[in-house]
């Protein structure tokens, strides 16, 4: 429970952290060796150099006592106060002093306890001046005031230890937060190539800082380049099979085409199937691949998409555009491929949908709704899974029932690193995709 509160106001950002970790030690150290060694020394020179005081206050208050009359008195401690390096007065009265020491001056307390302590018939004793200290004495012949210098009961700047230590603190915690930021700024290039290489972009990224550091920096660098290659081998092995089968496939329907039309026409039907089938193999390959990122308006895929629509009749329209028109480093093709993939699935189970483009300081977001009976919520993770179909398939591609349609555009989203998410249309009472791209 206490950690879990406690959490919360923990700073999250590793510099904020890193610098806790290093003022935390120094600042508890600091106040243990204040408290435990530095107040318990200075009040122990305190309490000596007060003791040697009281016995010359003593002697000048038992002098004062002693003297047969008040003229007596007075020439008698006249006489070994001013050796003694001592003030002396005769006032009329004692007045009330209290604790007039100044709040800064952190010795007065311990000053005045011994005082009082050691010499017992001391009445009040003023602090007010840093630089002196006045007692005052009840005596037979009249009040006595005896002043002397403060420098005799109190070391003199008895916290320049302390301030020493705060200002040392201080400077080495500060050389030490810019030592520190440079052994973290190579995690954070490295954080940074990571987080780049999510949204499908190579960040230039070499391995510096401490040994740890560089091994995993030329651990992520093996991973990005494994993985580039695995997907490069894959997008050319598709490739090559799409080349060898279409050759055959073409032969094929050649073939069939020369003869009867009604014998020949289901076949022919079934080879342009599996023509249909294996481009949609192929797109679901390659994805992006042969794509670079240009920046690009968001807004400029969702003004052709309507041309586009409008040319060929479709009901498509413009549901909401919000966010500035600023260009955005995307894949124009796989964008593109991604909101034609939705808009046809929208329109094939609905009568018409609708399209819009929000765009953030952190993401673009696409957003595609219709009219048609929608996606259960249970079933809309297994909905962009590949290869799977529903019984009232939304995600099968135009006229191939192979499941690929929103599998393609959500491996498009990854590839920008970031998402696909289904939903319910508000509005329209359909189905709800939202292409999700970070920035």
């Amino acid at each position: 429970m206490f950690f879990g509160w406690l959490k919360q106001y923990m700073p999250r950002g590793l510099y904020g952290r890193a610098l806790l970790i290093l003022v935390l030690p120094v600042v508890t150290l600091q106040l243990l060796v204040s408290v435990v060694f530095i107040q318990r020394h200075f009040e122990g020179v305190t309490r000596q150099m007060t003791r040697a005081v009281a016995i010359d206050l003593s002697f000048v208050i038992d002098t004062a006592a002693q003297a047969d009359s008040a003229d007596t008195a007075r020439t008698a401690v006249a006489a070994i106060a001013e050796p003694l390096e001592i003030a002396a007065d005769w006032p009329s009265q004692v007045p009330s002093v209290g604790d007039d020491h100044q709040f800064t001056d952190f010795t007065a307390p311990g000053v005045r306890r011994y005082l009082t302590e050691l010499v017992p018939d001391i009445a009040e004793v003023s602090l007010a001046d840093r630089r002196q200290v006045r007692v005052y004495v009840d005596t037979p012949h009249g009040p006595l005031s005896l002043e002397f210098n403060r420098q005799r009961v109190s070391a003199s700047n008895p916290h320049q230890l302390l301030v020493i230590m705060v200002v040392l603190g201080a400077l080495m915690t500060t050389i030490a937060y810019f030592f520190l930021r440079n052994q973290l700024r190579p995690i954070k290039r490295m954080a940074a190539a990571a987080a780049a290489y999510g949204k499908g972009r190579i960040a230039n990224y070499s391995p510096s800082g401490a040994v740890e550091v560089r091994a995993a920096g030329m651990a992520f660098l093996d991973m990005r380049n494994r993985l580039e290659k695995q997907t490069q081998s894959r997008t050319m092995m598709l490739s090559g099979v799409s080349h060898d089968l279409r050759t055959p496939l073409t032969r094929l329907r050649l073939g069939l085409s020369l003869l009867d039309q009604d014998d020949a026409a289901p076949l022919i039907k079934d080879v342009d199937e599996m023509q249909h089938l294996l481009d949609a193999f192929l797109d679901f390959a390659r994805a992006d691949a042969g794509d670079d990122l240009v920046p690009t308006v968001p807004r400029s895929f969702v003004d052709d998409l309507l041309k586009d629509a409008a040319r060929m009749g479709q009901a498509i329209t413009l549901s909401q555009a919000s966010g500035p028109d600023d260009p955005v480093p995307l894949r124009p093709l796989a964008i593109r491929r991604a909101l034609v993939n939705l808009t046809s699935n929208a329109l094939r189970y609905g009568d018409s949908a609708q399209i819009g483009v929000h765009v953030t300081d952190r993401a673009v977001r696409f957003v595609v709704e219709d009219d048609g009976p929608g996606i259960p919520q249970n079933r809309r993770e297994e909905a962009i899974a590949p290869f799977t179909r529903l019984d009232k398939a939304r995600n099968q591609d135009a006229g191939s029932g192979v499941g690929l349609g929103l599998a393609i555009v959500a491996d498009i989203a990854r590839s920008h690193g970031g998402v696909l998410r289904l939903g319910e249309s508000e509005t329209m009472g359909g189905l709800k995709a939202e292409l999700v791209l970070a920035r």
